[in-house]
C-alpha cells in the first residue's frame, strides 16, 4: 500500500479485498487477518477496517471459528455504487428528493454508520446537496462508468 493517501488506506485495501474477491470463484473463504496483514503490510485495524466496510456491503461475513467468507449470491457491487446506481434505477432527475437514511438503511441492509458514510461521499462527489428542512436531493446525474 501506498505510504501517504487522500484516501484511507483501509478503503484502499477493502477495494483490492472486492477485487480479489471477484476473481476468485471456488475460494469462498478469506485468509486469516494475519495473512492479509502480511499480504497488504498494514496493521490488524487496518485489515479489520476494511473487512467491516465488505461486510457492510455485503460482500463478506464473519464466520464464527472459520473467520470471513464470502456471502453467496447477492449483489457484490459496493455500497456507494448500488447507492449512486439507485439516482438511475429509480429515474431521479436533478432537484429530486433522495431516499432518507432510514429507507437507504432498509432498502441495502446497511448500517446508519455506512449509509452516511457513502452519503458524505455522494456529497463531496457533488451528487447530492443537502437542503435544510428538505432533506438530501439529486444535484449531478452520475457518469456513466462501465467496469471492465
Amino acid at each position: 500500500m501506498p505510504q501517504a493517501s487522500p484516501r484511507g488506506t483501509y478503503l484502499q485495501v477493502s477495494e483490492a479485498l472486492r477485487q480479489q474477491i471477484e476473481l476468485r470463484n471456488e475460494d469462498r473463504t478469506l485468509p486469516s487477518e494475519a495473512a492479509l496483514m502480511r499480504a497488504h503490510g498494514v496493521s490488524r485495524n487496518t485489515i479489520r477496517r476494511a473487512l467491516k466496510v465488505l461486510e457492510d456491503d455485503g460482500v463478506v461475513e464473519s464466520a464464527p471459528g472459520i473467520g470471513w467468507r464470502v456471502v453467496q449470491g447477492g449483489d457484490q457491487r459496493s455500497l456507494a455504487q448500488r447507492m449512486t446506481d439507485l439516482i438511475g434505477e429509480d429515474s431521479l432527475a436533478v432537484g429530486d428528493t433522495y431516499p432518507s437514511e432510514a429507507k437507504l438503511c432498509e432498502r441495502f441492509g446497511s448500517s446508519r454508520t455506512a449509509v452516511r458514510r457513502v452519503l458524505a461521499q455522494m456529497e463531496g462527489n457533488g451528487l447530492l446537496a443537502t437542503v435544510h428542512g428538505k432533506g438530501r436531493t439529486v444535484r449531478a446525474l452520475p457518469t456513466s462508468t462501465v467496469r471492465p
